[in-house]
């Protein structure tokens, strides 16, 4: 009996050592999820933050036969595992957001922002 594939995107940012941090990122997700596919990758101003210093954004599109809350506590994994801490002082190493899995959104307030309309035309 095969598991059920669930559809999933996920939003995967950071502000420093960008492209390294996001490739880092895109081999982590491609090793956990079928069927993947990534948007370009796009700079924007942070929101909300007193720390200058520009974001790195992307998106990504798979499939996983991994539940919700598992799949959201290896995200958080991976994040620890590339750099990131809860202490950072608005420094975000890799911040990887499940925004939809199986059709159902999460994180609303990031589909207001204008890099997400912007690159989810392109999964």
């Amino acid at each position: 009996m095969t598991q059920k594939e669930h559809h999933i995107i996920i939003s995967l940012a950071s502000n420093i050592n960008h492209e390294a941090h996001l490739e880092a990122a895109r081999i982590q997700l491609t090793q956990l999820l079928n069927e993947v596919h990534f948007t370009r990758a796009i700079y924007t101003d942070p929101v909300g933050k007193t720390n200058d210093a520009k974001y790195l954004n992307q998106l990504c599109q798979g499939t996983t036969a991994l539940g919700m809350n598992l799949l959201n506590e290896v995200l958080k994994e991976i994040e620890i595992r590339l750099g990131r801490t809860r202490n950072e002082d608005g420094i975000v190493a890799i911040d990887l957001d499940l925004l939809e899995y199986d059709g159902q959104r999460h994180h609303l307030k990031d589909w207001e922002r204008n890099y997400v309309k912007d690159l989810i035309n392109e999964l």
